[in-house]
């Protein structure tokens, strides 16, 4: 595990290092998703196109998720975003003003503890392009890239390029060859797990269900799901559906946590603890005020102290 700082932000950078491909024993990390500064207002009114000119909800949230975070004890392993960081669309009127506004709420998290970023469709566009990707790295680091926790591999995917990557089909081919390389990298050091980080989920609740605006389309879908599964890939945690979902393909589990920020459903603005263990990995939302005040249940926190 490696981090650097780009500007005020400390995460991941994608490297690999000799001490991290050996399991030490459980561990765990925090997934959220969906921050989307200036969602609550433009969902409010109406307009999702143009009303997000306010985000202090968002802001708040933000703040005490951070805040919770760093309460935590032991402390996690990092802390990764799982897309749509802000709501404004790449060209929009106040994209560079939420991004300056939450990168000044993440540059307090704890510098013990990495951020690590996934691309969503809000913060590279629903049909991307070369330029809003370079962007996008600019900002907030690689649109994807792979690390190494204790034995563990991770993978972070730009889902967008599986949705819709008519305007740069050749990026889309250059994640797939680099998916590959590394799915030959994990099966080469023998990981404990290999686990998969993306914005958009590959289904919600059934491998099978229908095509719509919070999925994969089904044949692309089938496609990776297959890959992963011959991959041994265990598990793949997601947002995008401001609402928390899940199911399972062939042992692989499909997570979708819902968001810390506007939320589409009826769960509340929230974070996953995940906990990684030799046999296992186990995972349960948090709403922020249960995670700010009563912090890990008894029961994760006892697997923790199972070392090998």
């Amino acid at each position: 595990m490696y981090t650097c700082s780009a500007g005020v932000l400390h995460f991941f950078f994608p490297v690999f290092l000799d001490d991290e491909y050996e399991w030490k024993g459980p561990f765990y990390f925090i997934q959220g998703a969906d921050p989307q500064f200036g969602l609550i207002k433009s969902w409010a009114v109406g307009d999702t196109n143009n009303g997000d000119d306010e985000w202090k909800e968002e802001i708040k949230l933000t703040e005490q998720a951070v805040q919770a975070v760093n309460k935590l004890n032991p402390k996690p392993k990092f802390f990764v975003l799982c897309g749509d960081l802000i709501h404004g669309m790449p060209g929009s009127q106040w994209r560079k003003d939420q991004e300056r506004d939450l990168k000044n709420v993440l540059k307090n998290t704890d510098q013990n503890i990495p951020l690590v970023f996934v691309s969503g469709n809000h913060d590279i566009g629903n049909a991307p392009t070369r330029e809003t990707i370079d962007n996008y790295c600019k900002s907030w680091g690689d649109d994807y890239f792979s690390f190494w926790v204790g034995g563990v591999f991770f993978l972070v995917l730009n889902s967008q390029l599986y949705f819709d990557s008519s305007k740069c089909p050749e990026l889309k081919q250059a994640q797939d060859v680099w998916l590959n390389e590394q799915l030959a990298v994990a099966e080469k050091h023998k990981c404990k797990h290999i686990i998969v980080f993306q914005h958009i989920p590959l289904f919600l609740r059934e491998p099978d269900e229908d095509h719509d605006y919070f999925n994969l389309e089904k044949s692309v879908r089938q496609e990776i799901m297959e890959k992963f599964h011959k991959a041994g890939i265990k598990a793949v945690f997601s947002g995008h559906y401001h609402r928390n979902a899940g199911g399972s393909y062939r042992g692989l589990e499909m997570v979708v946590t819902s968001a810390i920020g506007c939320q589409l459903g009826e769960d509340t603005h929230g974070l996953r603890v995940v906990v990684v263990t030799d046999e296992k990995i186990v995972h349960r939302y948090y709403s922020l005020d249960e995670l700010s005040s009563q912090g890990m249940e008894k029961e994760l926190l006892d697997m923790l102290a199972k070392q090998i």
